[in-house]
Order: C-alpha cells, then structure tokens, then sequence
C-alpha cells in the first residue's frame, strides 16, 4: 500500500459479506448475459483473479457449465509508468483462447480513480476484439478521474481521499476481509 502509514482500519465486508457479493455478481452476470455462451471471465494481477476465479466456481455451482477465466498483467500499460520509482513487475497475461467476439466481463477488486481500468481495457483490445467488456469489482469507492463505471458491484463504500481501501483474499492474504483504513493524523 503506497502513501502513509496506514491506521485504525475496520472492516466494512466480512469473509460471510464478500462471499454472499460474489454469489450476486455471477448470478447479475449470467442474467444480464442471458447464459453462458460466449462469455470469459478475466481477473487483472493480483487480486482480480482469485475474484474471477471465485466468479466462475459460483456460476459452475448454480448453471452446471465452466464459465472460462483467464488472467490480465496491466503493468506495460499504466500511465504512471514513468513516475514509478521501481520497475513494474510483469507478469503473464493468459487468456482462455480467442477473445475476438466473447463477451468479456473484467473483474478488479477495487474501482478507485479508473486508471487501472483504461490500463486493462487497452491491455485486452491488444490480444482481440470483443463483443462487449464489461466490469465486475469487489468495492466502488469512488473518486473517479475518467468516465468508467462498473457493471457489476459488490459494494459502494464511500471513501475520503485519505482513506484506503484494503481488500484480503485468502489466496493472497490468508483470510478474507475487506478494511477502510485512514491515514495518519485523520480521525
């Protein structure tokens, strides 16, 4: 987490609130997509493919059907790349085959500004052309500074500018929770 030293966090989602969220997400996205065909789920590094893989498992779960999942690195394509006193650290993209005309829902963990967004979105239009992108995240915290909008969320957590957003997911942390947590000196 970049910034300062961050304090006196509390949780906003439990494991029991993030896991009731993913099951109304796939169940959003399997209606709004009217089935399964043609879609792919793809989760950006890091905490967006766990999600996407979570996503899949619960659509499994209720429609009977793989949903396909693949991975998304947008380090090549952040526009802070230059201002970023270390080297990003890339990893690979793997895409579950063509994406020329599925529909792609990309899963994030956290909306914030929407750059990370407009990283992913050129990221993808380089290995195809979908039909359609659609946007699936964890948390909406507001502040944004391009027009980009989910279509699927699993809460708005209003947020000052002082104030972080910090998801755990058990496969990268350990435990799952999500915290907004608050600079120092804000009360």
């Amino acid at each position: 987490m970049r910034g300062p030293r961050l304090l006196n966090g509390h949780v906003v989602l439990s494991a029991d609130d993030i896991r009731r969220a993913i099951r109304r997400i796939a169940h959003e996205i399997v209606e709004r997509n009217r089935g399964l065909e043609g879609l792919v789920l793809v989760g950006m590094r890091t905490r967006g493919v766990p999600l996407a893989q979570r996503l899949a498992a619960a659509i499994q779960e209720f429609e009977g059907a793989a949903v396909p999942v693949g991975t998304l690195d947008i380090g090549l394509y952040r526009d802070d790349i230059a201002s970023l006193e270390l080297r990003p650290h890339i990893q690979p993209t793997e895409l579950p085959g063509d994406i020329d005309g599925k529909r792609v829902v990309l899963v994030d963990d956290v909306l914030y500004t929407g750059r990370s967004i407009r990283a992913a979105l050129d990221a993808l239009t380089d290995f195809g052309r979908p039909a359609s992108i659609q946007l699936a995240v964890l948390v909406d915290r507001g502040h944004r500074e391009l027009p980009i909008r989910p279509d699927y969320v699993g809460k708005n957590i209003p947020t000052s500018l002082h104030e972080e957003v910090e998801v755990c997911l058990e496969e990268a942390d350990g435990r799952d929770e999500v915290r907004l947590v608050r600079g120092e000196g804000e009360r």
